[in-house]
């Protein structure tokens, strides 16, 4: 074997070392730039949906604006005009009026 089939051989194998490389930065990008910043605001938004108590302002993901009339662990019962509850999942409760209102 000469001196350049030897070099040709190391430089192939540095090759699939730096694909490899190259793909574990792209996977890191992605995770600290888009995954990391959903996670964090999801947590967010879990907070304030476990703040939120009865008589607070709400609006649900549909845009329904209402008032909090009565907490369970799976649903509110929202009041969204005199005498008229509707019963929404916790999870659709978007933000409280007073946070949508500041933004």
């Amino acid at each position: 074997m000469n001196l350049l089939s030897i070099l040709l051989q190391a430089a192939g194998g540095a090759n699939q070392w730096s694909g490899i490389l190259m793909m574990v930065v792209v996977v890191a990008i992605f995770y600290f730039f888009m995954i990391r910043p959903q996670q964090k605001k999801q947590k967010e938004i879990q907070k304030s949906r476990e703040a939120l108590k009865k008589g607070d302002k709400v609006i649900t993901a549909g845009g329904i604006y209402g008032k909090i009339k009565e907490i369970s662990d799976n649903y509110m019962s929202i009041e969204i005009a005199e005498g008229v509850n509707i019963r929404v999942d916790k999870t659709s409760i978007f933000a409280s009026a007073e946070d949508a209102q500041q933004k």
